[in-house]
């Protein structure tokens, strides 16, 4: 982290990410309280991050535009753009405006697309590679500690003053990211031109994880957690309200303790990334998970919050792995695409559950759901650690040289194309 910090750009950009992200952490609960409170459902309130996944599904042609321009002034005019947008919630004013919500939701779904995959690249570039677990995970920090006080924040705001307050001062803080990017030194290079027809183009992410052995497993197993992954969406609402008989502002608390653990979760990921590998964090990752669901189900706050502080640890773990993981795997020249195709293929099963958990809820209960969510999480957990192709793990400075000589092999644009068109064929 000291090495981290001591990288002028990097401290700048982690500077203006942690503006950034507390905008959004406020907006974003503040968000599902909003409709909670429009509407007195669980269900519509979990819908408000069905529409911020739902736009997963338009990453690969995301990717492709990632690596056709250059990613910093991408950046620029997307966070602009969506700052903009969200002073579309000045007009909600009621049950009949919920859909506002949703659309800008829905907008911040998009934005995260293409700032998720640009901003994973633009790092390649502007990081030496054996800083990059540092990175992933310095972010991820900054993004889960914004829960111990964006989530308090707009809980109260929104019960102070309401959700247009909050969506101006989350429309403010877009400024912020605009103005560090603009203040960076990172020279990048010139996109590479399209080599073949766009529909070649757009899938040569998805080739490069069918064809990278541990990068496809890896996938794999994310994939079959994250079918049951957005349950927890809907299920934390049902937990402060028919659980622990609280009102929905409480689903603040909760996510504020989630954040303590995240914070956990975010430092110790680089050292442990180096210290067993990324794919065997990974599988760590889903049995914690798992077990959490199940602390999860007494009605106490006591197992409750030792289970969200559980729940707060995995995630961070699991995506800095997978993320340095799909960086270090990765072609320059592929960085966009490879990154939209690892998120669709896990976003796209999350979103399909976030729906499906906002409709079983109110059939099945909220423990039932959780049961699921142990069992499924362990599953992919065993899945993984099983794959003889990830034994043994190398030690990460190896893997790192290792990596740099595939990727000189295979960055070749003509190459790739061929190897695309091959397959299509």
């Amino acid at each position: 982290m000291r090495r981290l910090l001591g990288h002028r750009d990097a401290r700048i950009y982690l500077g203006g990410q942690v503006i950034s992200l507390f905008g959004d952490s406020c907006l974003w609960l503040a968000m599902g309280i909003w409709v909670k409170t429009l509407t007195g459902s669980s269900a519509a309130a979990g819908l408000t991050f069905f529409f911020f996944t739902a736009p997963s599904l338009l990453s690969p042609a995301a990717g492709l535009l990632v690596d056709r321009v250059r990613r910093r002034p991408l950046l620029i005019v997307t966070n602009a753009l969506t700052g903009s947008s969200v002073l579309l919630l000045f007009f909600v004013h009621g049950e009949g405006q919920v859909w506002l919500i949703y659309l800008v939701m829905a907008i911040y779904g998009l934005s995260y697309a293409v700032l998720s995959s640009a901003q994973s690249a633009l790092l390649t570039v502007m990081m030496p590679a054996e800083l990059l677990p540092d990175a992933n995970g310095a972010l991820r920090t900054v993004q889960e500690s914004m829960r111990l006080v964006g989530p308090l924040t707009g809980a109260a705001l929104f019960v102070a003053v309401g959700g247009h307050v909050i969506a101006a001062i989350d429309a403010i803080t877009f400024a912020v990211p605009v103005l560090t990017l603009l203040a960076l030194r990172v020279r990048e290079p010139a996109p590479m031109p399209m080599a073949s027809h766009w529909r070649h183009e757009v899938v040569a992410g998805i080739v490069h994880v069918h064809r990278s052995i541990q990068l496809r497993h890896v996938v794999v197993a994310c994939a079959i957690a994250t079918t049951v992954f957005g349950f927890a969406e809907t299920i934390t609402y049902a937990v402060a309200g028919n659980g622990l008989h609280q009102r929905p502002a409480f689903v603040g608390v909760l996510i504020a303790i989630q954040g303590a653990g995240a914070i956990i979760g975010g430092l110790s990921a680089a050292p442990l990334v180096r210290l067993i590998g990324e794919s065997r964090l990974i599988c760590i990752a889903l049995v914690v998970a798992g077990t959490s669901a199940l602390l999860e189900m007494p009605p106490l706050l006591a197992p409750v919050a030792a289970a969200l502080i559980l729940f707060g640890m995995a995630i961070p773990w699991l995506v800095v792995a997978l993320i340095s993981l799909t960086q270090r795997l990765t072609p320059a020249d592929l960085q966009g695409r490879v990154f939209s195709a690892v998120d669709t293929l896990i976003t796209v099963p999350q979103t399909v559950s976030i729906a499906l958990g906002a409709g079983l809820i109110a059939v099945t209960g909220y423990r039932l759901l959780l049961a699921v969510m142990a069992v499924v999480m362990v599953l992919a957990a065993a899945y993984l650690i099983t794959r003889p192709e990830l034994r043994p793990a190398r030690r990460y400075a190896d893997a790192l040289v290792s990596a740099a000589t595939d990727t000189q092999v295979s960055s070749a644009p003509p190459r790739a194309c061929r190897e695309v068109q091959d397959d299509a064929s």
